[in-house]
């Protein structure tokens, strides 16, 4: 972790804002804390932002709206730690179908929202060590599309530039560094997110989903992403790797 890394928290409870701030600051971080999508947006304006944490149930625009704007920006967005209410398996399920990188129910123990903090900024500056295979290629060409390992997003047939979120980003670089080899989830968890599951986790199935869609891959007939029943995933299409897009 770089010292001093600069956290936005988007929170409409002033109590709670006030507390992880000095937690925060006690663990050497840079902490703004804002109550709303306005000052959020101000905040993003006026700082340089390495990670938000923002909470779901926010006046006038929610947290989903947030994160879903936030994603259209691509990769130039900072990752987004969710903070759900109660756990509710559907509130985690939207806020990773439109782009956040984790979740966090409330309420939760300061460590336990540290450790995810930390977790997420070390993937957001470095794929994971064992992620070699493909790491010299620029570009990596399968099917229809090119993944830019540089500006980490996609080029489909015609030319056309297809945004990741950072979680589909390093998930589609785990199939491509392991093609045709099937993969568990606990195992894709692992490699993405750097934690382990937890029961009833569905994160990495409804990132596959996510990433299914961004390929077009229709999932009762995949190209790409192949269900393996009780095991997991494989990617199933040839790679090819180049040091350019052409």
């Amino acid at each position: 972790m770089d010292p001093r890394d600069h956290i936005l928290i988007v929170d409409d409870d002033r109590d709670l804002r006030e507390l992880l701030v000095q937690y925060l600051e006690k663990n050497e971080f840079s902490v703004t804390a804002v109550k709303d999508g306005r000052e959020m947006r101000q905040a993003l304006a006026g700082k340089t932002i390495d990670l938000i944490v923002l909470d779901l149930m926010l006046p006038q625009e929610d947290g989903l709206k947030l994160c879903r704007d936030l994603r259209a920006q691509g990769s130039t967005s900072p990752p987004i730690l969710m903070l759900t209410a109660r756990g509710d398996e559907a509130d985690r399920i939207l806020g990773l179908e439109m782009g956040a990188d984790d979740y966090l129910s409330k309420p939760f123990a300061s460590r336990e929202l540290l450790a995810r903090i930390r977790a997420i900024l070390r993937r957001a500056r470095a794929l994971p060590a064992n992620l070699v295979v493909a790491e010299t290629a620029r570009a990596l060409a399968f099917g229809d599309w090119t993944l830019d390992t540089t500006q980490r997003h996609l080029v489909d047939a015609a030319g056309t530039m297809v945004a990741l979120s950072g979680a589909e980003y390093r998930l589609l670089r785990v199939f491509l560094d392991y093609p045709r080899r099937v993969l568990s989830r606990d195992q894709l968890l692992s490699l993405t997110q750097g934690r382990d599951t937890e029961p009833f986790d569905r994160s990495i199935d409804l990132l596959v989903s996510r990433l299914r869609q961004r390929l077009k891959d229709d999932a009762r007939e995949p190209r790409y992403i192949k269900t393996v029943r009780n095991e997991g995933y494989v990617f199933a299409s040839p790679i090819e790797m180049r040091n350019d897009q052409g």
